[in-house]
């Protein structure tokens, strides 16, 4: 074998390494908890179907309005059903949607295929957690008009996908506590959307209570549980759609 065929069989072979190890770390998702495990069996009044590759929390009644939600980097979307079936209860048909990978900026248009299989619901709004909440502001500054509402949960967007310009109304949820997607970060991308953002911060809160999965690295300490936290973040939202 030549010099040129053994450095291009190990630069193979160290991609090949490389792309194993990024899939298993990817794959490696922080698990529901609980509660989440508890809110995916639904209820009399909301019916979960897994199908078409999206958690589908559907009110047994007529929707008002529907929801999409982008689950957070490296997390489960079963994580988040808490919060969706909270809001399937009051009447939104409420959409997690899985990501590729488990990483939402490898499906950041996803939600169009939500919109089309729902043609019966002509309001939506999105919401995305931490890496969801940035992908779902793509989603905005990718489909202008396809979505009537955007509910970031510790997130926020970066001038790549500047909203400042773009008429949508804007709900922003943080947490005092939040090690991640820190007060800094918040103030410091505020110009990239609309000047009417409502910004809401939840005391004692943190980072990973935006889910059921535990607790997550670089986090800071919650002083509420969990389950104040999941009722603090949806009713701040339904408030927000119900206008």
């Amino acid at each position: 074998m030549t010099l040129r065929k053994k450095i291009a069989f190990f630069a193979l072979l160290f991609l090949l390494i490389a792309f194993s190890g990024f899939i298993a770390w990817a794959n490696n998702a922080l698990s529901p908890q609980d509660r989440a495990v508890d809110a995916m069996k639904g209820t009399q009044a909301v019916q979960v179907i897994t199908e078409d590759g999206f958690l589908e929390f559907v009110p047994k009644g007529e929707a008002k309005k529907g929801v999409i939600i982008y689950p957070g980097g490296k997390v489960a979307p079963e994580a988040y059903a808490p919060i969706a079936l909270e809001m399937a209860k009051e009447e939104f048909l409420t959409v997690i949607v899985p990501m590729p990978l488990n990483l939402a900026f490898l499906g950041s248009n996803r939600a169009l295929k939500v919109i089309d299989k729902y043609p019966e619901i002509d309001s939506w709004a999105i919401a995305g957690h931490s890496l969801g909440g940035a992908m779902a502001c793509q989603f905005v500054d990718d489909h202008p008009g396809a979505v009537e509402g955007l509910v970031l949960l510790a997130a926020y967007t970066i001038k790549r996908s500047d909203l400042s310009e773009v008429p949508i109304p804007v709900l922003s949820i943080t947490a005092s506590n939040d090690g991640l997607t820190t007060p800094e970060k918040i103030e410091k991308t505020k110009e990239f959307l609309p000047e009417d953002t409502i910004y809401i911060e939840i005391e004692g809160g943190n980072h990973a209570q935006f889910g059921d999965y535990g607790t997550q690295m670089g986090d800071g300490e919650a002083d509420i549980s969990g389950q104040e936290q999941i009722a603090l973040i949806v009713t701040y939202p339904l408030n927000f759609l119900e206008d």
